[in-house]
């Protein structure tokens, strides 16, 4: 890794400043933990003129719970925050889970919410030293024309790794952005898009300020699984939760289903289908289908140590298990 080079640091009093900063610097990034910026950058990785440090602006670390059940998760809120925060342990138990799962004690010290929600995509030939990506032509991620990982295409297939994004996804939460223009709230699977590259949709001068989780419903069964090659520090393999609710009876049926997957895709996957085995009893057939839906639409590449296929059957066998010892819990 190398020196970071010459920039500005700016650390504005306000949301309002640090998007206004944004929008007057084409070259600014913005710093919060930096836990997944300044390796990069240490890496050749990006060369902004300014950082725009918000990790002190006010509220934006808050954890507020509204009258009626809705959870507002400040953006600059700490990994190691929300993994031992006791309303969340009481009310979503697998969100702090996912916290407690990303990486190492001291990189959960320092990253934030925003910053999980908002990290780049990864990949073997991407997160390299600048001499060893030079030597190898560079990707189409990054100064060059071809992804190494499918050279056949014009796309890439960097892979996205947030741990919390599958758990909010199933709990159906929604973004808050800022720009200049003001406020806006968007459904948090909307804020991605399947591009290795550009796997964003905010604009450059939009920040993402929060997110809000909904008040889960009555009999909501919430849980989130992470498979990764050692057992701790690793990005995953996949990430996956799973909410559902289950109607009376000995047999009860599905009554919903929401599945969340990362670590797969270039983006956070919310599955597709699920309403397919809504009505249906918890059986074999039903984890049979759970699993196809998977397998169908998660697209690993070859851009992690580990195989496309394997990747693949693990986010399926996660969701499987995960949905078995939800509904018989």
């Amino acid at each position: 890794m190398h020196p970071l080079s010459d920039m500005k640091l700016e650390r504005p009093a306000s949301a309002e400043q640090a998007v206004a900063l944004l929008a007057a610097e084409p070259g600014a990034r913005l710093l919060a933990g930096g836990t997944d910026l300044v390796p990069n950058l240490r890496r050749g990785i990006g060369k902004p003129t300014t950082l725009v440090d918000v990790s002190a602006l006010p509220g934006f670390a808050a954890l507020a719970a509204a009258a009626d059940g809705n959870l507002r998760l400040g953006a600059g809120l700490k990994l190691a925050t929300l993994a031992r925060d006791p309303l969340l342990a009481a009310r979503l138990p697998a969100l702090a889970a996912a916290a407690a799962a990303a990486a190492g004690p001291a990189h959960r010290s320092a990253a934030t919410l925003g910053g999980n929600l908002c990290q780049d995509t990864r990949c073997v030939y991407y997160n390299q030293s600048e001499w060893w990506r030079a030597a190898n032509h560079y990707c189409l991620k990054l100064g060059g024309d071809t992804c190494h990982v499918a050279p056949q295409g014009k796309r890439c297939h960097a892979a996205f790794c947030s741990d919390l994004a599958p758990v909010l996804l199933a709990l159906h939460a929604e973004a808050e952005l800022l720009s200049p223009g003001g406020t806006r709230r968007t459904p948090l699977a909307a804020m991605y898009r399947d591009d290795g590259a550009a796997h964003l949709t905010l604009a450059r001068d939009e920040i993402l300020t929060a997110v809000q989780v909904p008040a889960a419903p009555a009999g909501l069964r919430l849980g989130f699984r992470k498979s990764r090659v050692r057992g701790a520090m690793d990005f995953p393999l996949a990430s996956v939760a799973v909410a559902l609710t289950l109607g009376e009876g000995k047999a009860a049926p599905l009554t919903s289903l929401a599945v969340g997957i990362s670590g797969t895709n270039s983006h956070p996957l919310q599955l597709q289908g699920t309403e397919a085995l809504v009505g249906r009893p918890l059986d074999e057939a039903a984890l049979a289908a759970l699993g196809k839906l998977v397998q169908k639409q998660v697209s690993p590449m070859r851009s992690t140590v580990t195989s496309s296929n394997h990747r693949r059957l693990v986010a399926s066998v996660l969701a499987q298990r995960l949905l078995r010892e939800l509904a018989t819990a």
